[in-house]
């Protein structure tokens, strides 16, 4: 078990894991191993997301989202499959928990009486400043 939040732990079978050959440059064996990590997730069937999240998860995931609702995580930056592994799913973890979150509330307000007044005042004060600027009348 993958434990996510206090609520949320994803179950090893979850995940579907496939190495491949990871792109780039390389050396001497980069024709022979398959040190890079597709992981993917069915974010959509899984018993242990509830629709809210998956709903959340929709957008933070973007692109790596297919249409059926499986999460995508290509990791390749380190050398070892293992290393890759552990990335793809600290990655995956990464999103589940920003998507578990639920967004704040946002409660309306209202400006008060005391700064609608200084913003009117300060508005009047800078207008007189720039009516002083006016050429000076003619004086007969």
């Amino acid at each position: 078990m993958i434990q996510v939040t206090p609520d949320i732990a994803l179950h090893e079978s979850e995940l579907d894991e496939t190495f491949i050959r990871s792109p780039g440059a390389g050396g001497q064996k980069v024709n022979k191993t398959a040190s890079a990590v597709q992981l993917r997730f069915d974010a959509r069937h899984s018993a242990s997301l509830s629709n809210a999240v998956f709903l959340r998860l929709k957008p933070l995931a973007g692109r790596r989202m297919t249409r059926d609702g499986v999460i995508v995580i290509e990791a390749s930056q380190y050398r070892t499959q293992e290393q890759n592994r552990e990335d793809a799913v600290a990655r995956l973890v990464a999103l589940i928990r920003e998507a578990a979150a639920p967004p704040k509330y946002r409660r309306p307000t209202r400006p008060t009486k005391g700064s609608k007044q200084r913003r009117l005042d300060s508005k009047r004060r800078q207008s007189d400043i720039k009516k002083g600027r006016g050429k000076p009348g003619r004086m007969d």
